[in-house]
Formats: C-alpha cells, sequence, structure tokens
C-alpha cells in the first residue's frame, strides 16, 4: 500500500469518525462511527482526491468499509487505468 493514500484516507475518514479509535481495519459503518451521508461524502472525496471514478458498480459498502479497503480501491482503479 502506498504510505500517502493511507495517510491521505486515514486523516479524512479520521476527521469525520464519532469515537476515538481509529484503526485501518476499524468498520467505520458497522460501528456506526459515521452517518450514512458521510458515504456519500467519502466516494466524492475519492474522486476528487486520487482522481478516480468510482462507477456505479463500485458502489459497494466493501470498498469504504475501512481504511485498508478504501486504499485498496483505490490502488486498483488507479492499476487499471489507462496508461
Amino acid at each position: 500500500m502506498t504510505d500517502d493514500i493511507v495517510k491521505s484516507v486515514r486523516q479524512f475518514i479520521g476527521e469525520h469518525v464519532q469515537d476515538g479509535e481509529l484503526g485501518d481495519d476499524h468498520d467505520i459503518f458497522a460501528t456506526g462511527s459515521v452517518s450514512s451521508l458521510f458515504a456519500v461524502q467519502l466516494v466524492m472525496w475519492v474522486e476528487r482526491s486520487f482522481g478516480i471514478t468510482v462507477h456505479p458498480t463500485d458502489l459497494d459498502i466493501e470498498n469504504f468499509r475501512t481504511v485498508n479497503h478504501v486504499v485498496r480501491f483505490v490502488e486498483a482503479r488507479r492499476a487499471a487505468a489507462p496508461a
């Protein structure tokens, strides 16, 4: 995983979680750490911050559930992007 991506995702999510503990595998949706509106904000932030497009088929909670899930999603989209 790219350290810059991890740090960026961790910081963004950390600014929005309502509990004090945010590990990279902390399930922010299952624990109620964020509101459902945050899911939309997170998707929009990912698109803007990393220059990728999140397609309707990508809108699976598994892609955005934890810091690590978001990082893997971003890395996969970047790897699949045409050079």
